[in-house]
């Protein structure tokens, strides 16, 4: 393999970010419970990994306002199964996307991200918006279609219809066992 095939590979290796949106420990403490949320932290602490051990950076993204996730608030921060490393980034919304109002653009184009593999909480607000935004801005956009979760009575229902609806053009859905950041 020639020396300038070599580099395209390691260089297009280096264009894929994770990010986490809005894991936060009061989204977990709503009168109905995250669903399947054992199942939504295993795959974000599983692809965390995934990705850290591939050099992908790793973003964690944390909405807070003036009622609920009050930053500083215990109900704010991040879930105790998250372990940011100090590479790790953090960025602090207060809109539905995570492109709004926050460095995250500037960020990923000073690492010249183009691809964004994308899971967290709540499937048809912060995840939805993060990944329409996102798709808008140009990058290339996987949902991780076992890896975003909400606290509505119709939880699965609502799983299965923004997985559609998202990966109709929008983003390229995959489950967890499929995502490489290699």
């Amino acid at each position: 393999m020639s020396s300038s095939a070599i580099r395209k590979i390691l260089s297009a290796q280096k264009d894929v970010a994770l990010l986490i949106i809005d894991v936060q420990q009061g989204l977990f403490a709503k009168p109905t419970p995250i669903y399947k949320a054992d199942e939504l932290l295993k795959n974000i602490v599983t692809l965390v990994d995934r990705a850290h051990g591939a050099g992908a950076p790793v973003f964690y993204v944390q909405h807070s306002s003036e009622k609920i996730l009050v930053e500083g608030s215990d109900e704010w921060r991040l879930h105790p199964r998250l372990r940011p490393l100090k590479k790790d980034r953090t960025i602090h919304k207060h809109h539905g996307s995570a492109f709004q109002d926050t460095p995250l653009g500037r960020e990923l184009g000073a690492r010249r991200i183009r691809r964004l593999v994308v899971m967290g909480l709540v499937t048809h607000g912060c995840v939805r918006a993060t990944c329409v935004d996102a798709k808008q801005r140009g990058y290339q956009v996987t949902l991780v279609s076992d890896g975003h979760c909400n606290f509505h009575k119709q939880a699965a229902r609502i799983i299965e219809e923004w997985n559609q609806k998202l990966g109709d053009g929008m983003a390229q859905l995959k489950p967890t066992q499929e995502i490489d950041f290699r």
